[in-house]
């Protein structure tokens, strides 16, 4: 499977996303999830961009993505749940 990177990695559409529609949990921090790339869907990212909101990684962080996920290792809970989905 191909994927692109635009701001983060992108992965296919899921139903598997938690849901944030009451108080997102928008990360700010620099916890352990800031040291990470994450998978989001590609569509968000270009929306994200675009209009400033956050996007979802498949591990759950929240946040508006602005670093070159180039120059950090893949989240291991993003990719845990991407290899389950994929399978």
């Amino acid at each position: 499977m191909s994927m692109d990177v635009v701001v983060n990695r992108v992965v296919p559409e899921s139903d598997t996303r938690p849901d944030i529609s009451q108080n997102p949990d928008i990360s700010h921090g620099d916890g352990d999830r800031e040291r990470f790339a994450h998978y989001v869907q590609k569509d968000k990212i270009t929306e994200s961009a675009i209009t400033g909101d956050p996007v979802i990684a498949l591990c759950g962080k929240v946040w508006v993505p602005n670093r070159d996920p180039e120059k950090f290792p893949i989240c291991p809970e993003c990719k845990k749940i991407y290899e389950e989905l994929t399978r």
